[in-house]
């Protein structure tokens, strides 16, 4: 499998900026990301986020990259691939948030 990975340098920034990324989420906001993976990465990752045009977001297809590599992802897309960024709609807080959503199973749409 062909794996898209970001500079190393991107993920350590990441890394570092992930102490502020512990901040609570209101339950107003994280209710706004769901419906977000629910209607938007649903549309690529199936309404069931299990594949589509983009691979499953299921907790065992995600179970062998970091919390920060998924939030990586969310917030720079992939290059040459269809994921596009959603640095425009996420924070750092939020992009791990829902990482560690979408690897725990919780909160499945």
């Amino acid at each position: 499998m062909k794996r898209h990975l970001l500079p190393l340098s991107t993920l350590i920034i990441t890394l570092l900026m992930s102490g502020a990324a512990l901040a609570e989420i209101s339950s107003q906001r994280q209710a706004e990301i769901l419906y977000l993976l629910r209607h938007d990465c649903g549309s690529c990752h199936g309404m069931r986020l299990e594949g589509g045009l983009g691979p499953a977001l299921t907790p065992r297809r995600l179970q062998q990259w970091p919390v920060e590599q998924l939030a990586v992802t969310i917030l720079h897309g992939r290059p040459g691939t269809p994921m596009p960024p959603w640095r425009p709609f996420f924070t750092d807080s939020e992009a791990l948030w829902l990482a560690t959503q979408l690897k725990q199973g919780g909160r499945r749409p």
